[in-house]
């Protein structure tokens, strides 16, 4: 399968136009139709543009950058179920291809090793399970490494970015929630879905 594109860089695959919204560029659709005024759809593929043939790019352009709030909104939602959809497909087995802050990690069975334990320089995580294991096993040793991965990195940027706003985190818990990357109280509790690991920082 092709690698993700690069954050900021969104790209219909039957894009023929592409406009630049500060840092991000969206490269998008455009069809001409008839009808009134200018129409945009983000799909699962990015951006479609309908416009009448009487409208010049100028004027389309324009219309896009009225919206590019809403735009990048909607292309980001897409991404980030996109990126849900392929770690629900990720096959448990040796060789398997992991997400972990922005990257993607090898898992390699190995028997010898305790637990799990990423080689970095390589790009691998080891883990101590024979090369028959069933997916389900490889899954939990795997997400169980991932959770405390999250746990550290995550603890290590709220203590960053407590001390920036000058406010202080009382507690930090991780969740597993289908629809919510995370959330903050008045009382400093912070919950954040551990799957932000896969992502970069």
């Amino acid at each position: 399968s092709a690698p993700p594109a690069p954050p900021g860089i969104f790209r219909h695959p039957r894009s023929q136009r592409e406009i630049r919204f500060g840092e991000h560029v969206v490269a998008y659709e455009l069809r001409r139709a008839r009808r009134r005024s200018i129409g945009f759809v983000v799909g699962a593929e990015g951006l479609s543009v309908s416009a009448p043939r009487w409208v010049g790019l100028a004027d389309v352009e324009a219309a896009l950058r009225e919206k590019s709030n809403w735009i990048l909104r909607k292309l980001l939602e897409q991404r980030e179920r996109a990126d849900r959809l392929a770690q629900s497909r990720i096959e448990w087995r040796d060789g398997t291809s992991v997400p972990f802050l922005g990257r993607a990690v090898t898992v390699r069975l190995d028997p010898q090793a305790a637990g799990a334990m990423l080689d970095a320089d390589a790009g691998l995580l080891r883990v101590g399970l024979p090369p028959a294991a069933e997916p389900a096993q490889v899954r939990d040793v795997v997400q169980s490494w991932l959770q405390r991965q999250a746990r550290r990195v995550f603890e290590e940027r709220c203590s960053v970015n407590a001390e920036r706003l000058e406010v202080r985190v009382t507690r930090l818990t991780l969740s597993s929630a289908a629809t919510r990357w995370g959330s903050a109280s008045a009382d400093g509790s912070i919950r954040l879905n551990w799957r932000l690991v896969h992502f970069a920082l």
